[in-house]
């Protein structure tokens, strides 16, 4: 396997400043390389050891902590969230009685999920999103109707972590998972990552530097401040083939948990086989190339993490990017890894169609915590307009318009490709949702 040089040739192409990615085979083995840079301001090279930024891989880590409070018999899946945390509440009352913690594992909780209110760098910070929650979590769906990918449910479990452990988010993670997993290369926040050699993001047509590399604490538990070399993530996904085994032994899920885990909770309106077209409890699920391949993505401000697992074949890949074309980079480097240690064909992503589908026009505006989109039916196709707002408007991002070109069953793919791949959104409930991950309703 050539990874240096697929990587290198991957991060060239796509104008990547920094990327590393690490593959556990089924033999036991670690290939490991890394290309570019970690902060183009500073020159630092980018090694095996540097730790990116894995946004919401981190649910995955999140999830392990509420499934050995499951197994301990502290927590029922099917019992409502505030049986163990009486703080949880939105701004529905129905939901705040019922939502439980199975459909917050699975993004069918149905309230506002992209709630990042900074609520400080204590270790209160979960507690008061609770109460900024209380207020602002507003219900976009009935609980367990439908999937809606939310950080705000995972920031929710991760107070639940907290309050049954007697500590913190944080505090959970260091003495359940990172200690006896032996993970070495993983921090929680800027504290901690200045140890390392810490990547930061790249944005926009100049790829500057991402100043404001600290998120908000109040959203660790989805994946806002922790940071890791790729390996540690190939140590989880390890740990799961092993059916709860750290590499030492040492037992870190009772076993059968992993299977638990990858039971498909609720099905999501993927436009192609590349996609994920169901969630576990934590876990991303698709098939490809006839073969299960499961985890998870991640993402902040000009970083980005793709972690695989394919349980079959016992292969790991985790990558990690801060910039440019991240996931065309992703694609590349994980088709090429893929088809040599697995034996499997990713799929293609959806393009535009040589000639759009038939549609039914569409038009409105839709609205959630971060943005605003304004639909209105063009020639051949669609006009979304996207209008940041809140926390989005200010980490500085600025209204766009693309022009969506029908692929049928109210499915949509962008015109033009967007950072190397074609966004697509589709409509639900014949219209009253805009989905892209998010069901986003339709406010006039």
């Amino acid at each position: 396997m050539d990874l240096q040089k697929w990587l290198d040739q991957a991060a060239e192409r796509h104008g990547v400043p920094g990327a590393a990615v690490a593959v556990g085979t089924s033999d036991g083995g670690l290939v490991e390389a890394a290309t570019g840079v970690v902060n183009r301001n500073t020159g630092v090279e980018a090694d095996p050891d540097s730790v990116f930024q894995i946004g919401s891989v981190t649910k995955v880590w999140t999830a392990s902590l509420v499934m050995q409070l499951v197994a301990e018999g502290l927590v029922e899946l099917d019992a409502p969230v505030r049986r163990y945390l009486p703080e949880f509440g939105v701004v529905d009352e129905a939901a705040t009685e019922t939502v439980t913690v199975r459909q917050l594992l699975s993004h069918t909780g149905g309230f506002d999920g992209d709630l990042f209110e900074d609520t400080g760098r204590g270790d209160d910070a979960l507690d008061k999103l609770l109460v900024f929650m209380r207020a602002e979590a507003t219900q976009v769906h009935p609980p367990g109707a439908m999937f809606s990918y939310a950080n705000s449910g995972y920031c929710v479990l991760g107070a639940l972590v907290a309050r049954l452990r007697g500590g913190t988010w944080e505090s959970a993670m260091r003495e359940r998972l990172i200690k006896p997993l032996g993970v070495t290369h993983l921090a929680l926040g800027a504290e901690e990552a200045v140890l390392f050699r810490a990547a930061v993001g790249h944005l926009g047509d100049e790829q500057d530097v991402f100043t404001a590399w600290q998120l908000p604490r109040s959203n660790a538990p989805a994946g806002s401040t922790p940071c890791a070399a790729p390996r540690e993530l190939v140590r989880l996904g390890r740990m799961f083939l092993a059916d709860g085994l750290a590499a030492d032994g040492t037992r870190v899920l009772p076993a059968g948990t992993f299977a638990t885990m990858l039971e498909p909770q609720i099905m999501l309106p993927a436009p192609g086989d590349r996609y994920t077209a169901r969630w576990g409890l934590g876990f991303m699920l698709s098939d490809w190339d006839g073969v299960p391949v499961v985890g998870h993505d991640g993402s902040t401000p000009g970083q980005t993490t793709c972690w695989r697992i394919v349980p079959d074949r016992g292969v790991v890949i985790a990558i990690n990017a801060n910039g440019g074309s991240a996931a065309a980079l992703v694609d590349d480097v994980l088709t090429l890894v893929l088809a040599e240690t697995a034996g499997i064909r990713v799929p293609a992503r959806v393009v535009p169609p040589a000639e759009p589908a038939p549609f039914t026009q569409r038009s409105g505006g839709y609205e959630g915590p971060v943005a605003r989109y304004q639909v209105d039916t063009v020639d051949g196709g669609l006009e979304i307009t996207a209008i940041p707002k809140g926390w989005a408007a200010e980490m500085g991002e600025k209204p766009t318009t693309a022009r969506y070109v029908a692929l049928g069953d109210d499915r949509f793919v962008a015109a033009e490709p967007d950072e190397g791949v074609y966004p697509w959104v589709a409509f639900l409930a014949e219209g009253r949702y805009l989905y892209n991950g998010r069901a986003i309703p339709l406010v006039e």
